[in-house]
Order: C-alpha cells, then sequence, then structure tokens
C-alpha cells in the first residue's frame, strides 16, 4: 500500500515539474522574443555560417594582403583541382568560397586600373 502512494506522489511530482518547465520555457521564450534576443541570435547564426572573413579565405588559398589577383587564381585552380582528384568536397567549397571572397574584394581594384 505505501509503495502504490509512493508511486502516485512521483509520477504526480514529476508531471508537476513538467508541466512547470514546459511553462517556464513558453515564458522565456515570450521575453526573448519580445526583447528581439530571439531574432538576433538567429541572424547572427546566420551571418556567421555563411560569410567567410577576408583573413580566412587568404589564410586558405595561401596568399598575402600584396598577392596580385592573377596569383590568387592560380592558387585556387591548383588547390581546387587538387580536391578534385582527391575527392574531398568540403575541402573544395571552402577552396571557392575563398576564392569568392576575395574575389568581391579584389575585382573592383581591378575594374579601376
Amino acid at each position: 500500500m505505501a509503495a502504490k502512494i509512493l508511486a502516485n506522489l512521483i509520477i504526480m511530482g514529476s508531471g508537476i515539474m513538467a508541466r512547470a518547465f514546459v511553462q517556464a520555457y513558453r515564458q522565456a521564450l515570450a521575453n526573448a522574443s519580445k526583447n528581439g534576443v530571439a531574432q538576433e541570435a538567429v541572424q547572427n547564426i546566420r551571418r556567421g555560417s555563411k560569410m567567410m572573413t577576408e583573413a580566412e579565405a587568404r589564410q586558405i588559398l595561401g596568399v598575402t594582403e600584396n598577392t596580385s589577383w592573377e596569383e590568387i587564381l592560380q592558387k585556387y585552380d591548383n588547390l581546387f583541382e587538387k580536391n578534385a582528384k582527391s575527392g574531398s568536397f568540403y575541402l573544395q567549397s571552402k577552396v571557392h568560397r575563398a576564392k569568392e571572397c576575395l574575389e568581391t574584394i579584389h575585382q573592383p581594384k581591378e575594374g579601376a586600373n
């Protein structure tokens, strides 16, 4: 009899705790959306995952700030072909993104000359 009562108390207590947790979580989400915290966090995640910095792009391609666009293209072609042969799609895409990043920086300069 005591075991049955104890089991009922444990089940009821865990149900109450679960409902309280869900309610607290909903309230936290509501507070975050009022403050704009949730939206800002999502935007930062999107920005962080898609953008490559210039320094990272230069490091991937193994070039410096003084490297000409032609040399960057040579490095890109070399690394892209090596990774195409070895079958590393991840590295190949990183090399391509690095070239795209540096392209946005170098192309306006090259067009102005």
